[in-house]
């Protein structure tokens, strides 16, 4: 079965519920990102959908909550994404976090992806509720996933680490670096390859005994 068929499948078990939220979710999407987030009204998206205005307000409150539930809903299908990747339990941990690696290049290259994350940025200045929720749900949740990682492989005996969040914290800092500042900058120079970053992180597979 391909990822298409997967896709229509997952859509056939879907409640009417689910498919209306998934309805406004992608018309916002691309309503934000074709003319801007503070230019796409909640009518046009309405329009764009279906529906009506009583059911987004139930779904979603308003319309930073749509931004919100655009990013979550994104960060959830990159973490699926990466599952996936890793599915090999036969690999290397230094090839596991590699995947890490491989899923933040596509990052920075994806259109869509730094369209969102400037949306973000924007409103997270603007309102700083909305920017600790945020962090709660897109930052904080990779941290998890990574930690989780490390101090299964610590218990395991297999890595030299005794702060598996401290370290989490460390392997995203290296991997990204001023990356993402660059691509919101639209700067497109100096973004690293997989082949730079992972020799960036020579040092940091050496200290805690990565392999």
């Amino acid at each position: 079965m391909d990822e298409d068929e997967v896709a229509l499948c997952q859509i056939d078990r879907q409640t009417p519920r689910e498919r209306r939220h998934e309805a406004i979710l992608d018309a916002a999407e691309t309503l934000f990102i074709e003319q801007g987030y503070d230019r796409t009204s909640l009518a046009e998206i309405v329009r764009r959908s279906g529906g009506s205005l009583a059911t987004l307000y139930e779904l979603f409150g308003n319309k930073q909550g749509l931004l919100h539930a655009i990013a979550v809903r994104w960060c959830g299908d990159t973490m699926a994404e990466r599952a996936g990747r890793s599915a090999d339990s036969r690999q290397s941990h230094v090839e596991t976090l590699m995947d890490y690696v491989r899923s933040e290049c596509d990052t920075w290259r994806s259109p869509r992806a730094i369209a969102l994350m400037r949306m973000l940025v924007s409103e997270c200045l603007r309102d700083r509720d909305f920017a600790l929720q945020t962090y709660r749900d897109l930052h904080l949740p990779f941290i998890a996933e990574v930690t989780e990682l490390f101090a299964g492989w610590a218990e395991a005996g297999e890595v030299a680490i005794d702060d598996p969040e401290a370290t989490a914290h460390l392997f995203l800092s290296i991997v990204s670096g001023d990356t993402m500042l660059s691509r919101l900058f639209g700067v497109e120079d100096g973004i690293p390859d997989e082949d730079q970053i992972r020799w960036r992180l020579q040092s940091f597979f050496i200290h805690f005994g990565i392999r």
